[in-house]
């Protein structure tokens, strides 16, 4: 008997049936359900002295079908949790099993003859290892793939895998057909045979995958075990990112099974950009624990002693957001999630150059960065610095456009979210200028303008009633007393600049402001009211430009 020594939690019988499935293993039994926990895994030969096999995965050698009930039975006695043996077709052998499992009160696989004991206790052993390392988030989304893989087959009538970009199986659906040689030696071997993979390479199916989103035909070969299927390539942007194969068996596919793969190629996408840009859990703990501290929810010294930063050091934050994307990443959220990853992982890795102990966190589209430790003098220059790094290097490498702002240098680092809130307003005006990368001394006018016009629209009782009745006259009316008053006010009283900026004669001009003034009652020779009204129809025109339907 081989035995290793068992840890305080493992995998769940659900994590070994997505680990293993068919056509390596069916399941017989388990008549305490799917989230029985296996700590180990245990071979165990007909020979071997009794033992314990306290929540273990008991692979049963030596004996197979009616002949191991006896063994299961021992094995569930002992504490076992889940108990393995072969099982060759039309032994009637399923029967005495279940009723063996259902006694013991312990799940029974029933292994195929052609699989290798190596082969599962390797994959059992795995299963394992990756449940007591990985956040159970990782296993809902292999269930999530193997679900998909099922519902793929139910709509096309196919026996369906899912494969990553290495042609490496990633999920597969139950298959109630006969499968082919090819399907077969991917399942069991959890990747296409070099064999296969050369013959598909030869015909020219792979390139079909590779270049476009089509559904590709493969015909049947009976003299090298193919049977008929299709396939089609998972694209995130112009990346693949893996590939769906349906298998024809018995029946015919269904008729809409070229639509059904379009669609479930999109779906897949998704969770293979997920795989595929997913953090570690100490990453994701360090993301976390900085986006607590800008919530308030964690304090600044917890962060310090977990990057083991100095908190009485200066610090700044930098936000970076991707601007002026194309319109099938505004709309393919595959394609998306993917540049966001790629974002966020350049902006972590050219921060962790700069300071060891920087930190970054997504939230929404934009990447943050925290730079603690700084010196007492350079601290702007250093963060300006990376900020310019950072964005050319996203257009160079990654063809995206980046915008960066810089927050304010705090003395210590329990002020980081001042810092962060700075950087935020200063990202907030970039949207209307043309630098990429910005700090509060570069657009500290727009930020105070921003701000003050956010103030009048979020307060009513602040605003001039007589403003209102002008913006009101040209809703009403349909003229263009107030873009024309606001060109005027911009260029502070220049008619001539202000009407070449409208397109306008200079006459014209002071036409519709004489009939602002009118309208109204504003008293424009007051710069006190001057100002104020300048303000108040800022404030309104970029409230309109914005609204999704304007009033009118």
């Amino acid at each position: 008997m081989e035995a290793h020594e068992a840890a305080a939690s493992g995998a769940s019988l659900r994590q070994l049936m997505v680990a293993l499935g068919t056509p390596v293993a069916d399941l017989v039994a388990a008549p305490c359900g799917l989230d029985v926990e296996v700590n180990d895994v245990v071979i165990l030969d007909p020979d071997d002295e009794p033992d314990s096999y306290a929540g273990d995965f008991v692979l049963i050698i030596g004996s197979r079908g009616r002949a191991a009930a006896r063994l299961i039975r021992d094995a569930a006695r002992r504490g076992a949790s889940v108990v393995a043996v072969k099982v060759g077709k039309g032994d009637g052998a399923v029967a005495d099993l279940r009723a063996a499992a259902t006694d013991e009160r312990v799940a029974v696989l029933a292994v195929r003859p052609e699989a290798r004991w190596d082969q599962l206790d390797s994959l059992a052993r795995r299963a394992v290892a990756e449940a007591k390392a990985t956040p159970p988030l990782d296993t809902d989304d292999a269930n999530d793939l193997f679900s998909l893989a099922q519902t793929i087959a139910a709509l096309t009538g196919g026996s369906v895998s899912i494969e990553d970009s290495a042609n490496r199986v990633l999920a597969y659906s139950r298959s109630d057909d006969e499968v082919d040689e090819l399907r077969r030696l991917s399942i069991l071997g959890r990747q296409g045979p070099a064999g296969h993979l050369a013959m598909l390479r030869e015909w020219g199916i792979l390139d079909r995958l590779n270049a476009g989103d089509d559904v590709v035909h493969v015909e049947e070969r009976p003299e090298l075990g193919v049977c008929r299927r299709l396939a089609i390539g998972i694209r995130a942007d112009s990346e693949l990112l893996g590939s769906i194969w349906v298998q024809e068996g018995g029946n015919r596919l269904t008729e809409q099974a070229e639509g059904a793969l379009l669609g479930a190629a999109r779906v897949a996408a998704l969770h293979l950009v997920r795989r595929k840009t997913e953090t570690t859990s100490g990453l994701r703990i360090q993301e976390e624990l900085l986006h607590s501290v800008f919530e308030s929810r964690v304090d600044a010294t917890t962060l310090a002693s977990h990057i083991g930063a100095d908190p009485a050091k200066q610090a700044v934050v930098a936000v970076f957001a991707p601007y002026g994307a194309d319109r099938q990443a505004e709309t393919d959220r595959p394609a998306r999630e993917l540049h966001s990853a790629a974002i966020s992982n350049l902006v972590s890795v050219h921060a962790a150059a700069y300071r060891r102990t920087a930190l970054t966190t997504t939230i929404g589209s934009h990447v943050y960065v925290l730079l603690p430790d700084l010196p007492p003098d350079g601290g702007d220059a250093l963060a300006l610095g990376l900020a310019r790094e950072i964005v050319a290097a996203a257009r160079k490498r990654l063809g995206r456009r980046v915008r960066a702002a810089i927050g304010s240098t705090v003395d210590q680092l329990d002020a980081v979210v001042e810092s962060r809130n700075t950087a935020d307003r200063v990202m907030n005006v970039m949207a209307r200028g043309a630098n990429d990368v910005a700090t509060m001394a570069d657009v500290r006018a727009e930020v105070l303008v921003s701000e003050t016009l956010s103030m009048i629209d979020g307060n009513p009782h602040l605003r001039d009633p007589r403003v209102t009745s002008l913006i009101t006259y040209d809703l009403e009316h349909g003229s263009v007393l107030v873009p024309s008053l606001v060109a005027y006010l911009d260029l502070l009283g220049d008619v001539r600049a202000a009407a070449r900026d409208l397109h306008i004669h200079p006459n014209t001009l002071r036409h519709r402001i004489k009939r602002a003034v009118t309208v109204s009652g504003l008293d424009l020779a007051d710069p006190r009211q001057c100002l104020f009204a300048h303000l108040q129809l800022l404030a309104a025109t970029t409230k309109r430009a914005t609204d999704p339907v304007r009033p009118g």
